[in-house]
């Protein structure tokens, strides 16, 4: 028995061996890329963003993730971007927590280096971490063998994610905080959101970063009224919050719960004395506290089970709360078409931005968001939004900013004014400046 796994495991080692030289022998790739993420490609924005900048400037892209949602439209059908499906491992039903963890990681180690090993090689390796288990160690192996650089893109640290779940003092936590520290110094370039991060990691990592803020793709804009007119009349066929409350008396008439349209003319137009539009955009995460809102929605008047169960205790008069999930492109279109946004992200480690906030702002959204370490460098308070501490706090904003909605005079409609005039910059635009001399200069 013993025999027959060595004989295995040396034909494997032998096959790996020869696939490596032979893309050794190929050569580096020049004008192709692979980006990696060990989540889902549709949910992970950024990530996309960046495949569709490097595709822009003639690069080909392989994209591996798991392909568990629609990723946008133009990642679809851009002729130099692949997708490659990974399979996601389920957790085992039965062992104890660390060996279903462990079964978990060796099968994405091994699953990931054969889908690497299979691709044509790639000038760059783009990883995104979180995840970082086993993902750093396995692409810093494919660079090695296939003459790749690794590039990682840190939005926020895998141990701090993994703190919110079992404790900064487990033991797989403290396992994830030594392999990520090790394993992300063996990186080429990297990347990260904040200033904050950048900082964190020389300081406390002795990596050396460039900080590339997230910044609103272009499809990220306020909604024309008839684009929103369309976006609520779909969404009320679903869910009974963007249904009018009263039919029209004229049966030429189109209306939702927050515009109508006239048949005859095409002419949109809002509902008189129409309800406000709260958007909060959510993973339903541990680093979302959606009780926070639900408490401040009551003193006015992975969880989204959990949540759903909360929101249906709830004794609401004047609100209506929907959960929906959105298609890619109607998830801008519903920013673009709303009044407000509430952002409850507290990040785990206290170094990463909310990227929803960053698409709220493309839209010229403001936002009441939830205040952390380094939430100033997004959020100006009394200029694009309001911070808060607690469901007190946001309660007395939601209090104060609609309470004659909609006022034309309102700090609503400064803070609109002032997303405007900011002009602020687009991703692609920004990627171009920041990113780009980092991998043609290499």
């Amino acid at each position: 028995m013993a025999a027959s796994c060595v004989v295995l495991l040396a034909l494997a080692l032998s096959l790996l061996l020869l696939v490596a030289w032979k893309r050794w022998r190929w050569g580096r790739a020049a004008r192709h890329v692979i980006v990696v993420v060990l989540g889902d490609v549709g949910r992970s924005p950024r990530m996309q963003y960046h495949a569709l900048s490097l595709a822009k400037r003639g690069f080909s892209v392989t994209f591996l993730g798991f392909c568990t949602s629609k990723p946008h439209d133009e990642l679809l059908q851009s002729d130099r971007i692949r997708i490659v499906s990974l399979t996601e491992l389920q957790r085992l039903a039965v062992g104890p927590h660390i060996l279903q963890y462990g079964v978990k990681v060796v099968f994405q180690a091994v699953h990931l280096l054969w889908k690497l090993m299979c691709r044509k090689p790639a000038a760059y390796i783009f990883l995104q971490n979180p995840p970082g288990l086993p993902a750093i160690a396995v692409c810093w192996f494919v660079g090695c063998l296939c003459g790749s650089k690794l590039v990682i893109d840190w939005h926020n640290y895998t141990y701090s994610i993994m703190g919110l779940v079992h404790g900064p003092g487990h033991p797989l936590v403290l396992l994830a905080k030594w392999y990520e520290k090790l394993c992300g110094r063996l990186s080429h370039l990297n990347l990260c959101v904040t200033n904050a991060m950048r900082e964190d990691l020389a300081e406390n990592w002795g990596i050396k970063a460039v900080t590339v803020y997230d910044k609103p793709a272009s499809f990220f804009k306020e909604t024309p009224l008839d684009l929103q007119h369309q976006l609520f009349m779909k969404l009320s066929r679903t869910y009974s919050a963007f249904r009018a409350c009263s039919e029209p008396s004229d049966p030429g008439m189109e209306r939702s719960a927050f515009t109508e349209r006239d048949a005859q003319s095409g002419t949109v137009t809002c509902l008189p004395g129409r309800p406000a539009l709260l958007v909060s955009s959510t993973s339903w995460t541990e680093d979302e506290d959606f009780s926070v809102l639900l408490a401040a929605l009551e003193s006015k008047g992975p969880l989204k089970e959990y949540y759903s169960r909360l929101i249906c205790q709830k004794h609401f008069q004047h609100i209506q709360v929907c959960t929906p999930w959105l298609e890619a492109e109607d998830y801008p279109l519903l920013l673009g078409s709303a009044d407000l946004g509430v952002c409850l992200h507290r990040s785990s480690s206290g170094l990463d931005l909310p990227m929803k906030v960053v698409d709220m702002f493309g839209c010229c959204l403001p936002v009441c968001a939830v205040n952390f370490q380094c939430l100033h460098e997004l959020v100006k308070h009394e200029e694009n939004g309001l911070v808060f501490e607690d469901s007190e706090e946001l309660a007395a904003q939601l209090q104060m900013l609609f309470s004659k909605f909609p006022d034309p005079a309102g700090k609503l409609n400064q803070f609109c004014k002032n997303l405007r005039e900011s002009e602020q910059l687009r991703w692609d635009e920004s990627w171009k400046r920041t990113v780009l001399p980092l991998i043609t200069d290499t």
